[in-house]
């Protein structure tokens, strides 16, 4: 399963995902483009963890999420 992280703060949102590496060395985190997660997330088999900066209340959006839930959290273009 493909996990992405929506970072919600002050100046906007940021999309990362976590790449994992060979066990000697760190897994990199890299900022994603929002068309290539929404494409990602329509293809199915893909959880977002939405995470609000100021408040640190994190929610679990998946394939299998109401599309009321998904419009609020990620927006149209993941529908």
């Amino acid at each position: 399963m493909n996990r992405y992280t929506k970072m919600i703060g002050l100046t906007g949102a940021l999309y990362t995902r976590e790449f994992e590496k060979i066990k000697h060395h760190k897994n990199k985190v890299r900022e994603l483009n929002e068309d290539t997660v929404a494409k990602a997330f329509k293809e199915g088999d893909t959880e977002i963890l939405v995470i609000f900066e100021e408040t640190g209340e994190e929610v679990i959006v998946d394939d299998f999420s109401d599309p009321e839930t998904v419009k609020k959290y990620l927006g149209k273009k993941f529908l």
